[in-house]
């Protein structure tokens, strides 16, 4: 939502552009980013599933959107969900009606033959590789554009938007694509309300993130530990931070490890802050409303839906503390999962204002009762990180690359192989 506010540790971008005609300022937006691509290309990365195929009335206005633009150089699409040829010739042939005279698309199959190939050999010199998924399959194809070796910006958006346009699409790439600004990194942001239920939604990021990091700055500071509440205040600085939506400079890129798992977005933020200077991040609000698919909780099951995606976010951020010299026990963390809850009521308390004055429905109970699986998520996530485990990151492909000097010319030979028609 439009606002003037800048906290003091990165710069936010509002979208002050609403009160204006949303269609003038589109053709603003684009011809500016056609003069930035002629400084430098412009790469979309698009991870996406074989079964979003079969949901076409989103898929459609995505590719709709992105073939309206002509700023940008080179679509990757990291496709993963599918072992079989005949799925990947029909998503290959999806995909490439993006393609135009300025504009070149490429399909990576993650779980083809000649990317499993590489991986395998990737792992035989003991280099991790992760396993199947969102997190992989954006590793690989960061690995193909890498090698191209011909494009300085790369963006990344989900295939799942039910809300796209080409204005969240040009004012993801502007603050990094922009020669006269100094971003290397920038992370969307945006409302989430569902039209139909009128209701807000954002569980893991209003629920669980938020008033989880905003405990872990007061327990960090209370202790005396200045950096890790700083990493957590940095953090906490992030309007939505588990977007998918981001972009930042290949320069970047290439040095950053990949999470493999659901916490890949605030892995993400924690491997630009390992790496660049506040200045050099930006954040901005992309769309008015953002409506994509839901995730059950899964209450049952710690594979699936919301119950996953938040243990993996919690390990993740248990194992950066443990690594940056806290000695968790299970006294401390169960301080912190009851420090979290009560943050958390608070919070609810705070969003049922919120909800009753715009006239969205708010179910407190539903609320705090989704509050109490989320703690003891967190208590499945401290069990399951105990002992000498890492956090789930896949090596930068500078690291790669140094121990496997010909690996980006393998990856160009079977990705450009598979895509020949």
């Amino acid at each position: 939502m439009a606002d003037f506010h800048q906290d003091k540790v990165i710069t936010t971008l509002h979208a002050l552009h609403d009160v204006f005609d949303r269609e003038e300022y589109l053709s603003i937006m684009e011809n500016k980013l056609e003069e930035h691509a002629k400084h430098w290309n412009i790469c979309l990365l698009l991870p996406s599933l074989y079964s979003e195929l079969q949901n076409p009335q989103v898929l459609d206005r995505i590719i709709d959107g992105i073939k309206s633009v002509n700023y940008i150089h080179r679509v990757v699409v990291a496709l993963g969900g599918t072992t079989e040829f005949e799925q990947f010739q029909e998503a290959k042939g999806y995909f490439n009606q993006l393609k135009s005279d300025k504009r070149d698309v490429k399909v990576v199959w993650v779980e083809g033959s000649k990317i499993q190939a590489i991986l395998n050999e990737i792992k035989n010199r003991e280099i991790q590789v992760g396993v199947q998924g969102k997190g992989q399959s954006v590793w690989v194809a960061m690995g193909y554009i890498f090698a191209k070796e011909d494009c300085k910006i790369i963006g990344m958006h989900d295939c799942d938007i039910v809300t796209y346009d080409r204005i969240l699409l040009a004012r993801l790439f502007e603050p990094v694509a922009n020669p006269n600004n100094d971003f290397q990194f920038c992370k969307g942001y945006y409302m989430r309300i569902s039209p139909t239920e009128k209701a807000m939604k954002g569980r893991v990021t209003r629920l669980f993130v938020t008033p989880f990091v905003d405990s872990m700055i007061d327990i960090m500071e209370e202790r005396g530990h200045k950096e890790l509440a700083n990493f957590f205040n940095y953090h906490r600085t992030f309007k939505y931070p588990l977007a998918g939506e981001f972009s930042f400079s290949t320069q970047l890129g290439r040095g950053l490890n990949v999470s493999y798992d659901w916490g890949l977005e605030v892995a993400t933020l924690s491997q630009v802050y390992d790496q660049l200077i506040a200045r050099k991040i930006v954040q901005i609000d992309l769309v008015p409303n953002y409506e994509h698919k839901h995730q059950v909780i899964s209450e049952e099951d710690a594979q699936k839906g919301l119950h996953r995606m938040v243990v993996d976010i919690a390990k993740f951020y248990l194992t950066y503390m443990r690594s940056h010299g806290i000695p968790l026990d299970d006294a401390f963390v169960d301080m912190m999962l009851h420090t979290y809850y009560q943050n958390t009521l608070r919070f609810i308390r705070k969003y049922s204002y919120d909800a009753e004055v715009n006239g969205l429905k708010y179910d407190l109970y539903m609320e705090e009762a989704t509050a109490k699986h989320f703690r003891g998520f967190l208590w499945t996530a401290w069990e399951e990180s105990k002992g000498p485990r890492e956090a789930r990151l896949i090596p930068s492909w500078n690291r790669v690359r140094y121990s496997f000097p010909e690996i980006y010319e393998k990856i160009l030979n079977a990705v450009e192989t598979d895509n020949q028609d």
